[in-house]
């Protein structure tokens, strides 16, 4: 074979080996980037390497903002109820009941006494009504302007003596004597003498209108 020949198909030979290595470099880097994407879950069982896990991400949930009228309320007492509004109880009773056993001051010990002497024995009702007309005398500007002095003017209760109101045994009469007083002075209960200046067992002298008659007691005004 003459030399130029074999030159020639040497040439050719190199060029096809280059080219299979070519295609071989080829094929192994399209290995490698299937392989670098396969999913980090399998990647420790293809490359025996432990795949990075980022950090989770916290997540803030959303915060729903709604308008007042949409937000339910509980209502703990009237929806109109405002500082100082009465307490409506359900009866004389439950007022009498709801109140404590203590005379904290000189007034209601004043008037505990009165409706003690006056009226105990008598309904809720009519001892109610004596507290009234001890307190309507105190505002009336017809006798003293305060509880204690409208009890012990003179010439108008007859428990009373030199001006002073006997002491009362601390008994259940007394401690209820003491609720009535607060109630009426809380002004808690309408009773059917609130408007009433006078009481009696019997009809009093002059022109004066009756407004109730209980238990033994008759009201005028």
């Amino acid at each position: 074979m003459p030399l130029f020949t074999r030159a020639a198909r040497w040439v050719a030979v190199s060029l096809l080996s280059v080219g299979i290595a070519a295609q071989s470099t080829a094929s192994h880097a399209t290995e490698a980037s299937v392989v670098t994407s396969v999913h980090p879950l399998n990647q420790l069982a293809i490359t025996g390497e432990v795949p990075a896990i980022a950090a989770p991400v916290a997540i803030t949930p959303a915060v729903i903002v709604a308008d007042d009228d949409s937000v339910p309320s509980v209502e703990l007492q009237a929806p109109d109820a405002l500082p100082g509004d009465k307490i409506a109880y359900p009866t004389l009773a439950a007022a009498v009941a709801a109140q404590t056993a203590h005379a904290e001051d000189e007034a209601v010990r004043c008037l505990a006494g009165a409706i003690y002497f006056e009226s105990r024995g008598e309904p809720l009702a009519g001892q109610l009504g004596v507290a009234q007309v001890i307190l309507n005398r105190a505002e009336s500007g017809r006798f003293a302007d305060n509880v204690c002095d409208v009890i012990t003017q003179r010439g108008q209760f007859g428990f009373v003596r030199g001006g002073r109101i006997p002491p009362v045994p601390t008994n259940a009469d007394w401690r209820r004597a003491v609720a009535v007083a607060k109630v009426a002075m809380a002004d808690a209960w309408d009773g059917p003498a609130e408007r009433a200046l006078y009481f009696n067992t019997s009809r009093p002298g002059g022109a004066k209108v009756k407004v109730a008659a209980i238990g033994n007691h008759l009201f005028y005004r």
